[in-house]
């Protein structure tokens, strides 16, 4: 094993969308979900019906979270584990495979009305399963023990997408998957956050530096986060689950406020990062509060900050800031993805705003899918030709 990352990628001489894990699957999983999105709103207008056994929304919330946004994470674990392990990426027909598997989960969830729904979960699962043996064998493989949490979520994730088929879309599969992501984004945003910003601060000669990544605070707010999550899951409604959420979105507001985010305006691609991360806090307050007073906060308002605010925006802060240092562009966020960032931001609003305006519920879902239809299609459009061409 002596060939290297970029030996490997050089050998490959098929498609280049087969050359890195981030390559097909940020593509497809940004058409899926405009495609989605669109077949969502279509639904909500009644101009569809789907043939799925799951109703409307159990399967739009599948959709966004087992499916668009297991693509994202397999892209990025498939790019991120050859740097963590100093071994080889998966690349060409092997890769391929691994994407049709995860396009197979799509179609069967979207048909499975008129499918045994044995046959539509083994599909369904069949990708994240051997995702994370790839990930398991890297890890051993290359002894990198410091990143087995990141395999342990991943089977939480898989897990919770099981759950989701048992009981047919009807609430702790969901809160367990949208758990699970946000313990992700908590964990591997609190490394990547400080980083880049650092990185950056020192590029630009500021004095100032971001807190470094995993100090005690961390580790505490990366604790009370999984204990608070936990009892969110199964203990939904309880008033215990809102306090804790309560002081969870405080301390996570305290460590973002310690990364020098304030520093980062004059680069959308960092301070997308920042924005995306403060989602999590964002939703966590709301949610608590939600709890503790579901007559004045609506759930469905507070657990969207965690779907479409921090799990959207900060994966397309990822999949963008990716795609260009992994295709050798200059990691600059122009006008083009600029406008990807605000579309995204935009949708959450818009569609929080129907609580507070229910009798243009319409126009602002409308509204709110557009937003982030032209988000994620916007991505495919921009990025698309980068994620086809080899390196130059």
């Amino acid at each position: 094993m002596t060939s290297g990352t970029a030996a490997r990628m050089r050998e490959w001489a098929g498609p280049a969308l087969l050359g890195f894990g981030f390559r097909p699957f940020f593509l497809f999983g940004c058409l899926w979900s405009a495609g989605a999105m669109a077949v969502w709103i279509a639904v909500l207008s009644g101009l569809l019906v789907l043939p799925s056994r799951f109703d409307p929304v159990a399967w739009h919330a599948h959709a966004f979270l087992f499916g668009y946004l297991g693509a994202v994470i397999g892209g990025f674990l498939l790019t991120a584990v050859p740097n963590w392990t100093g071994r080889l990426p998966v690349t060409g027909w092997g890769l391929g495979l691994l994407v049709l598997s995860w396009g197979a989960g799509r179609v069967a969830v979207t048909v499975s009305s008129g499918l045994d729904p044995l046959l539509v979960a083994m599909v369904d699962l069949a990708f994240p399963v051997a995702l994370g043996a790839v990930l398991l064998r890297e890890i051993l493989a290359g002894r990198n023990w410091r990143n087995l949490p990141v395999l342990g979520l991943l089977v939480v994730f898989s897990g919770a997408n099981l759950l989701f088929h048992i009981e047919a879309g009807n609430g702790v599969g969901t809160r367990l998957g949208l758990a699970t992501a946000i313990m992700m984004i908590s964990l591997i945003g609190g490394r990547i956050v400080p980083r880049f910003t650092r990185n950056w601060l020192v590029k630009r000669n500021d004095p100032h530096r971001p807190v470094p990544p995993m100090q005690g605070l961390d580790k505490a707010a990366l604790a009370l986060t999984g204990l608070g999550l936990m009892l969110w899951t199964a203990l939904p409604e309880n008033a215990a689950s809102g306090g804790l959420l309560i002081v969870m979105g405080c301390v996570h507001a305290v460590r973002l406020a310690r990364w020098q985010g304030h520093r980062t305006l004059a680069e959308p691609l960092l301070w997308v990062l920042h924005a995306g991360y403060a989602f999590v806090p964002l939703g966590a307050l709301t949610m608590g509060a939600a709890i503790l007073s579901p007559d004045r906060v609506p759930i469905a308002a507070a657990q969207h900050l965690w779907m479409a605010g921090a799990i959207g925006l900060m994966t397309i802060a990822v999949m963008t800031r990716a795609t260009l240092g992994h295709t050798g562009r200059p990691l600059h966020a122009g006008p083009a993805t600029l406008g990807l960032y605000l579309a995204t931001v935009l949708a959450v609003p818009t569609r929080g705003a129907v609580v507070f305006l229910p009798d243009a519920s319409n126009v602002l879902y409308a509204v709110s899918g557009i937003c982030w239809i032209a988000a994620f299609a916007g991505f495919v459009i921009v990025y698309g030709p980068m994620l086809l061409r080899p390196k130059p």
